[in-house]
């Protein structure tokens, strides 16, 4: 018998999940050494890949390898700029509020709610977002201005439109704690200005919705006051009030009006949508 037959036999003596797992394990060094590889490439010192390299007016910008990392990590951080940096906040905590004060538990869904608030957003923020795009993205797109710039550039408009929008005893507030002297409203930075712009609308949202709250909420007390009145203590008061506030909700197109609302309560431009 052959060397060749008797490690054939070897091979087929191994029970199958140790062939598997022997598999696996030549499978997994295939990308871990083409990562050991890269990560070898990028360490020497003839690959400037994350560097800051300078054109021959003497200006310096980030190289290719490195806009690319900051636009992927961008990407990551884009809820959280939705969030904290636009008109989602304000348009989702009313809409939230509007569902409570219906009674209708999950109806609209939490995923309509989003996607409501998300594309009402992108009609309030078209301005901005215009504006941005002529004066940032397409002047870098050519090649007119660096990545730098057009940073610099892009984070102004969205500045203004925040400013436009937070109240000054909130901008007072976080300066205050930052120990922060405010001179010009165009120098406010934004470590202050986010959570200023953010409790600013959490406070417009929640006023929005009391007054949302109180056309149902006098639906709620009639139904209960008759219910106690008849004797018929045994019976939810939500379950006959709420035809009754669908009703009037869509009566007085309630929809149109919430809309409305909240475009027209949006300052862009030192003026409205």
């Amino acid at each position: 018998m052959s060397a060749e037959t008797s490690a054939q036999k070897r091979r087929m003596a191994l029970p199958g999940w140790a062939r598997g797992l022997f598999w696996f394990g030549l499978l997994a060094l295939v990308p871990v050494s083409m990562l050991l590889w890269s990560v070898q490439a990028w360490a020497e010192p003839g690959i400037p890949a994350f560097t800051v390299e300078t054109d021959a007016d003497g200006n310096q910008d980030y190289t290719l390898t490195m806009q690319i990392l900051l636009l992927m990590t961008g990407l990551t951080l884009l809820p959280a700029v939705l969030i904290a940096m636009t008109a989602f906040l304000r348009i989702i905590v009313v809409l939230a509020l509007l569902r409570q004060a219906l009674g209708t538990m999950q109806t609209p869904s939490s995923q309509v709610l989003i996607g409501l608030a998300l594309f009402l957003t992108l009609f309030i923020m078209s301005p901005v977002l215009d504006r941005i795009y002529e004066t940032a993205v397409a002047p870098y797109m050519e090649e007119e201005i660096q990545f730098k710039e057009a940073i610099d550039i892009a984070s102004k408009p969205m500045h203004q439109f925040m400013l436009q929008q937070t109240r000054q005893d909130d901008l007072g507030m976080f300066a205050e704690m930052a120990e922060v002297t405010l001179t010009e409203p165009s120098e406010v930075p934004f470590k202050i200005l986010i959570p200023a712009f953010m409790t600013s609308e959490l406070k417009t949202a929640f006023q929005i919705g009391f007054l949302i709250f109180i056309p149902f909420l006098i639906i709620d007390l009639v139904v209960a006051t008759l219910l106690m009145s008849m004797g018929m203590m045994m019976l939810s008061p939500m379950i006959i009030s709420l035809p009754f506030k669908i009703m009037l909700f869509v009566l007085i197109d309630g929809w149109a009006l919430i809309m409305g609302t909240l475009a027209n309560s949006f300052v862009v431009s030192g003026g409205g949508i």
